[in-house]
């Protein structure tokens, strides 16, 4: 075995001991640390098997067991545990050296954090990693930015590893400079909320019309046969047939408390701060939100009235409903990073990033061809719904897609999701919304001014609205 490791990693967790052999399997020498000794120890007893892995104890041993440049990847948790490493790294790293966090890092850490290693003569990349425990051993998707020059040194390990789409193309390459790897991620993962919320609410739908788990099973793995087709319409086929050894699906017996990391909620704070629509990742953060209230909600329900839960059978119109809010979702998301890259002069090529997401990570789906290809025929696409395809999916969808939202509504089934993609695609394609009335507010209670139609945008006007009716009048 090679003496001489070409990555390091901290962080034998559960991503960092798989990353760790996905890159051993692909020929590269790994060496490897963990501040608790025995994982290291048990690690490299139990799965190393014979791999170029080289275990050390100390991140001096670590940094010195490296070639040069040295290169350093990071898996440890978000947040401070990462300056700490790094704070600890740097005196031991030479100038050109390659820090690399592969966590879920806040990519407002990762600027500050690039811009202090390149200050001392350091690389720093952030580098969003998809694809959970699976992905991480055999091909995650990946998404690196930060400093420009680290990305010539680590290119051609990091595609090895990465997965391949059917055609061969790594879904790994460079995003963008200091934390925009990150925020590609954070997006990814925002994103990936609104998914599991969409088919959430199909799953609800399809219960209330008193279809059994195994009838859904067939629903689900029949759509993934068509424009739905995803790992996570995949998994939750599966997931819909698995039972206790009585009988019972196990789905029915697991608390509906749903978890989350941070990463959603980041998104939709993002989204707030440049001033864009994400309001499906919004809902669906908020929809966890609510599941958690549980004692709350079991006491409401004996005291709130409403409608009985009960849906006719409609599977083709929740395809549809479900079909339609995704294309809304991913717009909404694609806005937010493209408004994102203007902010922080990212110059992100959305077209290459719906490609990195297209195998390896949790939104891996046929669905992300066809974003691509929208960028591709106008990289300046303001918008997917306004992409020829996307308006025409949406008008295909959208009877269906309403006549769900109607029946929810109307029968007291929530479907968050499924309604504020509706509602955010009207509002869309409406030439005028009543904001005009919120602006006349605005200006009568604190003289905030307002624009008018009849005038150039960029002129500002007030009116006296309490002065008498003769002395009533805009002022510019």
């Amino acid at each position: 075995m090679d003496t001489r490791g070409d990555i390091g990693i901290v962080g034998l967790g559960v991503m960092g001991r798989n990353l760790a052999l996905n890159l051993a399997d692909h020929g590269y020498t790994v060496a490897v640390y963990n501040r608790t000794a025995a994982r290291t120890r048990d690690f490299v007893a139990d799965d190393v098997a014979g791999r170029p892995v080289i275990p050390t104890f100390e991140l001096e041993e670590l940094v010195a067991t490296l070639r040069a440049p040295r290169i350093v990847l990071l898996m440890v948790a978000a947040g401070p545990p990462v300056d700490r490493v790094v704070d600890a790294l740097t005196p031991l790293l030479d100038e050109g050296d390659i820090i690399i966090d592969g966590g879920n890092s806040l990519y407002t850490d990762t600027i500050r954090r690039v811009g202090e290693a390149e200050r001392r003569g350091l690389r720093y990349v952030g580098m969003g990693i998809s694809g959970g425990e699976e992905g991480a051993r055999y091909g995650p998707s990946i998404m690196p930015g930060g400093t420009p020059s680290a990305w010539a040194h680590i290119r051609d390990m990091f595609q090895a590893i990465a997965a391949k789409t059917p055609d061969g193309t790594p879904c790994c390459d460079w995003v963008g400079p200091d934390g925009s790897g990150h925020y590609v991620k954070m997006v990814h993962n925002g994103i990936e909320y609104g998914d599991m919320q969409l088919i959430a609410e199909a799953y609800d739908l399809m219960k209330a019309s008193g279809m059994t788990p195994a009838e859904m099973a067939d629903v689900f793995e029949g759509w993934g046969r068509g424009v739905l087709d995803s790992y996570l319409i995949d998994i939750t086929a599966r997931i819909l047939t698995v039972t206790d050894p009585d009988g019972v699906p196990v789905l029915d017996r697991i608390l509906d408390a749903a978890g989350q990391k941070g990463t959603g909620k980041w998104t939709v704070i993002s989204s707030m701060e440049l001033g864009q629509p994400v309001t499906l990742v919004a809902e669906a953060v908020y929809a966890r939100i609510v599941s958690s209230l549980v004692d709350q909600r079991r006491y409401a329900a004996t005291k709130l009235p409403g409608p009985e839960r009960s849906l006719p059978k409609m599977t083709d119109d929740i395809h549809d409903a479900l079909y339609a809010s995704k294309i809304v979702s991913y717009a909404q998301g694609f806005m937010l990073m493209a408004a994102a890259s203007a902010e922080h002069d990212w110059d992100l090529d959305l077209g290459r990033i719906a490609e990195l997401w297209r195998a390896g990570c949790i939104i891996r789906a046929r669905f992300l061809d066809d974003i691509s290809a929208a960028y591709r025929r106008r990289p300046t696409l303001p918008n997917l719904m306004l992409d020829e395809f996307f308006a025409s999916a949406l008008s295909d969808a959208q009877s269906g897609w309403r006549r769900v939202v109607a029946e929810a509504v109307t029968r007291g089934l929530p479907v968050p999701a499924y309604a504020t993609a509706l509602t955010f695609y009207d509002s869309y394609r409406s030439e005028r919304l009543p904001a005009n009335l919120i602006q006349a507010q605005r200006d009568f209670f604190g003289a905030h001014t307002y624009e008018r139609i009849d005038r150039p945008r960029g002129e500002f006007f007030h009116t006296e609205w309490t002065a008498p009716e003769r002395e009533r009048h805009p002022r510019s």
